[in-house]
């Protein structure tokens, strides 16, 4: 039984790495304490990131903070994005219409300035559908301690794996 599981568990992919250069898709969360972003190709994960706050960032307006998490993933899978056709999911529904804007702050310029280098379209993906970056943008600053762990190995458990 444990070799089975150990040959399930080392089997089955959790990150995969991309094929080719294209079908690539972000999906990009905020919170009040991190960004958190999924890279996917083809409905497969290649990639997950999620950093806390700056301090400076505390301060950021909401929408600040929803396109903040965009250039964010964007700078961090630059090598991969760059120069691909590639689709951008979050769950601020004015984030579409950014590009026609007429009045922007100096960051949001900026922003939209280093989103011009990418051939990216931003679309709308409902929060509570966003169940992954939602999870990472939350991370707690400080860890969880477990003063406790039950854990319960079935006689069965290579059958529901």
């Amino acid at each position: 039984a444990f070799q089975t599981l150990k040959l399930k568990l080392f089997s089955a992919p959790i990150l995969l790495l991309p094929e080719g250069s294209e079908d690539f898709v972000v999906y990009c969360d905020v919170s009040l304490k991190g960004f958190g972003a999924v890279l996917m190709q083809r409905e497969k994960v290649i990639a997950y990131a999620s950093r806390q706050l700056r301090k400076n960032e505390e301060n950021y307006t909401t929408h600040d903070l929803e396109l903040g998490a965009v250039v964010f993933a964007l700078r961090l899978w630059r090598h991969y994005l760059y120069g691909t056709k590639s689709t951008v999911y979050t769950d601020h529904k004015s984030l579409q219409y950014i590009l026609d804007k007429k009045e922007l702050n100096m960051r949001q310029r900026r922003w939209i300035e280093l989103l011009s280098d990418y051939d990216c379209v931003i679309r709308y993906h409902p929060g509570k559908a966003n169940v992954v970056t939602d999870a990472l943008s939350i991370k707690d600053k400080e860890p969880i301690r477990v003063r406790a762990l039950v854990v319960t190995v079935h006689n069965n458990l290579p059958e529901k794996i």
